[in-house]
């Protein structure tokens, strides 16, 4: 019976006072029992914000990590990346770039300059330029025929490595960060 009147209370209030209104329980309603319907509320008092501190830049701890040559005999190290496979050395020239990588896996490689220019609509598809595997440590051609000055980025694909876990392909094996030709 006691959820009952509690229930007809709490109906009498939201139709004499009105839902969200601000108002309480109506004069000579009488109030829910604690541990009724109702919530019971504790107050408390206000904590001040964290203030943010500024940190200290900490050495790292000495362990670097560099990609692995397919030939021991290779010497050049390259940097380790992030969310890619293969590291990728980009310099400009003249209208378009110098790509090198670390030979991986005696697969084939494909690069492509992607333009970084906002285009509405379907974007075009990059013009992917086919590289041999290659005998040296390192493997290395050129992409031209690019604006000078524009953005792009520099994909590499490795299309007979660089598998997920669940055997999808990467879209890419390899980036650059944005470079811009001469």
């Amino acid at each position: 019976m006691r959820r009952v009147r509690t229930g007809l209370v709490l109906a009498f209030a939201l139709a004499v006072d009105g839902c969200g209104s601000g108002g309480g329980t109506p004069a000579g309603t009488p109030e829910p029992s604690p541990g009724g319907t109702w919530s019971v509320v504790v107050s408390g008092s206000a904590t001040p914000s964290p203030t943010p501190s500024r940190g200290s830049a900490r050495p790292t701890t000495g362990v670097t990590a560099s990609l692995p040559s397919a030939n021991p005999s290779c010497t050049k190290t390259w940097p380790p990346t992030e969310a890619v496979l293969i590291p990728v050395e980009v310099t400009p020239i003249a209208g378009g770039f110098k790509v090198e990588w670390p030979r991986q896996y005696e697969s084939n490689y494909r690069v492509a300059a992607v333009p970084q220019k906002l285009v509405s609509g379907a974007q075009p598809e990059p013009a992917w330029k086919d590289v041999p595997a290659g005998t040296g440590c390192s493997i290395s051609t050129t992409i031209t025929g690019l604006v000078p000055g524009a953005a792009y980025i520099v994909w590499l694909d490795a299309p007979n490595t660089g598998y997920e876990v669940d055997g999808t392909r990467h879209l890419y094996s390899g980036r650059s960060g944005v470079v811009y030709p001469k």
